[in-house]
């Protein structure tokens, strides 16, 4: 009897070793939820079907598509900054699903204890991509590509660098609208003969790796996005 109480325990320690005590066995055979709380998808199904990314489809849907915001994007977003768990705290004090500072919220006169609620959370996000996106003021010609990943790079490095980066490149005869540049401006701003420069208002910039890491896995996420989910 105690042997086999034994092997038990080992057995189960083994379980929750790979799966967590909150594991999900009970899924649908061609659409299971990951650890990430997103839903992985048979690739032998059709591939036209609209599949859910998360659990806050429906919330981060609604409330993008009343904005003018990719769902689809917002979610990548979602996934990076919390892995779609609405009730984390950052060391810095970032809280929710899409990671608010209470500072940031506050300018939508929204109180920090809102930001746990995800619908408050999510609408709070779109608003600051719209703001950023509006302040940043593209040219008609900008790609969609390009605006997206200055605006994530606004969105995790702050729209001050991101300023900074196209204003110095207008000044060096490059374009400004390029994420490309403004990549190379952006790493550039942790050089004294840069940041030093009468253009540029936030000071030196030493997160440019960060950043440029961010800005290609959320939308390397979101291209994925995008592939098994439709607008």
């Amino acid at each position: 009897m105690l042997k086999k109480t034994v092997l038990t325990f080992a057995f189960l320690t083994i379980l929750t070793t790979f799966y967590g005590f909150n594991a999900n066995f009970s899924a649908s055979k061609d659409m299971q939820l990951n650890n990430d709380g997103e839903r992985s998808v048979d690739s032998s199904l059709d591939l036209n079907r609209d599949f859910k990314i998360s659990t806050y489809d429906h919330l981060i849907r609604n409330i993008s598509e009343q904005e003018g915001n990719d769902w689809r994007l917002m979610s990548a977003i979602a996934y990076h900054e919390s892995r779609f768990m609405p009730d984390i705290t950052s060391r810095c004090g970032a809280r929710g699903l899409m990671q608010i500072m209470p500072a940031v919220a506050r300018q939508f006169d929204v109180a920090k204890e809102q930001l746990d609620d995800p619908e408050t959370n999510i609408w709070v996000a779109n608003k600051v991509l719209t703001k950023i996106t509006t302040t940043l003021r593209f040219s008609a010609t900008t790609s969609d590509h390009d605006k997206m990943k200055i605006v994530l790079a606004a969105y995790n490095g702050g729209i001050g660098h991101v300023t900074d980066a196209r204003r110095l490149a207008r000044a060096y005869g490059e374009n400004p609208n390029s994420w490309e540049v403004v990549a190379k401006y952006l790493c550039l701003k942790s050089l004294p003969e840069y940041y030093e420069s009468d253009l540029v208002k936030c000071g030196r910039f030493g997160g440019s790796k960060e950043t440029l890491a961010y800005v290609d896995n959320v939308m390397g996420r979101y291209d994925k996005y995008c592939t098994i989910a439709m607008r």
